[in-house]
């Protein structure tokens, strides 16, 4: 979606402080019930990418935000919101250009099945490429469903002796890594 997402370490602190001024603590919860927010707003759209659309949304904020905080005026929150509903256009144009592709011929479940096993595969081999402190990371990230992954993440979080939040940004960064190692390998694959 976006061309370049690499959110600083500068232009993150500068988000948690335009969230909230007072403390660190609570920029950090913040960020994460706009975060949190983001995502049942894209799921309940239909995207089922919710999650990386949410981590776009406030990563384009995040990139944005030097030009527009000091001139900004209202809740930071609506900005997001923006954002949000831009990014879920540009979705849902990808989805539908993604429909019109003519396919040569319709896949039998075996040729889906097989192009699922390339996925999985080249996501191990990729999985591997990444030191071991980012592979657990990713792995443990990713554990358990539902309220026990939150407790995981807190969990993990305080092993690292980091934030949630920082924890989310350094997930999403490798993830991002792993989607592309693992693009170029199927691509790599098929030919």
């Amino acid at each position: 979606m976006a061309k370049d997402n690499a959110v600083t370490q500068e232009s993150f602190d500068l988000l948690l402080t335009w969230l909230d001024c007072t403390g660190r603590e609570t920029a950090g919860q913040r960020y994460e019930k706009i975060r949190q927010r983001l995502i049942r707003i894209f799921l309940g759209r239909g995207c089922f990418e919710a999650e990386d659309l949410a981590d776009e949304t406030i990563n384009r904020v995040a990139l944005k935000l030097p030009q527009i905080a000091e001139n900004y005026i209202g809740e930071p929150v609506l900005y997001f919101y923006g954002v949000a509903d831009k990014i879920h256009l540009e979705w849902l144009r990808k989805q539908k250009k993604i429909k019109q592709v003519p396919s040569r011929e319709t896949k039998s479940a075996g040729e889906i099945e097989s192009s699922a096993e390339v996925e999985y595969e080249c996501l191990e081999v990729c999985l591997e490429t990444l030191p071991e402190e980012y592979r657990r990371l990713i792995v443990e990230y990713y554990r358990k469903e539902k309220s026990a992954k939150i407790e995981n993440r807190k969990a993990l979080a305080l092993e690292l002796k980091i934030s949630v939040n920082a924890l989310q940004v350094k997930a999403s960064r490798i993830r991002s890594s792993l989607k592309e190692c693992v693009r170029n390998c199927v691509a790599e694959r098929k030919r």
